[in-house]
């Protein structure tokens, strides 16, 4: 179940606790990825509002937005980069991201085994990918008030047993969102001073959402070697492989000791 994506510019850029959620996980997201220079990053979902600060440094950002969900022009006041794409069929080569981060599309999709095909197709070689869900042992999760309320909330096993049954390796994992999800403004005013108290107590388990990072090995496929093929092969030793005994030979030239051979070839014993 997508949700509309005025709902989710509404929370986002029009909220207090829109913009405590933005700057907590956007927050771990850079501290993940200090420098993505020279590199291309990819968001999917909704992921817009943590792609800001790769914009200028990054050599290509692109956010993707399934169908179900709608698209917006973003980044507002700048050229748009943002695309409308199916869930399973990016409009993207195979191999093009160095960066994904996916946020509400995971939870929200009806078909996440194509979903996740789909983002392995689209990243690199050694790429990275994070992935951001609701944590079910949160409390986002039970909150209808705020996009994480809705979809398949995750715990951090489920979350990276289904990512290493699509080949891809976890690298790490955090958390963000500790502070409630409440609109009332001492918890707005106090949201920083509780997501640092609650990074340093936990890594997953009150967090609202669960972060994980994860990458893409391609192993090079395993031979047998390589044949060397002679155009021109020496056969001088083939024979020392097959040795020949002495009774095995049959020159009409050679007598046996103790036969004397006559002139006309008759043989007189000695």
């Amino acid at each position: 179940m997508h949700l509309d994506v005025q709902d989710l510019k509404k929370f986002y850029y029009r909220t207090g606790l829109g913009r405590v959620a933005q700057r907590a996980v956007r927050d771990q997201l850079r501290s993940l990825w200090p420098d993505t220079k020279g590199q291309t990053v990819i968001g999917y979902g909704f992921a817009a509002p943590l792609l800001r600060p790769f914009i200028g440094e990054a050599r290509r950002v692109v956010a993707l937005m399934p169908g179900p969900q709608g698209v917006m022009h973003w980044p507002a006041g700048q050229d748009n980069m943002s695309v409308l794409c199916e869930e399973a069929l990016w409009p993207l080569e195979t191999g093009q991201a160095d960066k994904l981060v996916v946020m509400h599309g995971l939870e929200t999709t009806e078909n996440p085994t194509a979903l996740l095909d789909e983002c392995f197709r689209v990243l690199g070689p050694g790429g990275r990918a994070l992935f951001v869900v609701p944590n079910r042992a949160g409390l986002w999760a039970r909150r209808d008030g705020t996009p994480f309320g809705y979809g398949r909330p995750y715990s951090l096993t489920q979350l990276e047993t289904q990512l290493k049954r699509h080949s891809f390796t976890p690298e790490s994992h955090r958390a963000a969102l500790f502070t409630p999800p409440s609109q009332r403004k001492v918890w707005l005013k106090w949201a920083a001073t509780i997501e640092k108290m609650g990074r340093g107590v936990s890594s997953y388990i009150a967090g609202g959402v669960l972060i994980v990072e994860v990458s893409k090995q391609v192993y090079a496929p395993k031979k047998r070697g390589i044949g060397a093929k002679v155009r021109a092969p020496l056969r001088i030793l083939e024979g020392a492989a097959n040795p020949v005994s002495g009774r095995e030979v049959k020159d009409p030239t050679c007598t046996p000791l103790g036969v004397t051979r006559g002139e006309n070839g008759t043989k007189f014993a000695n």
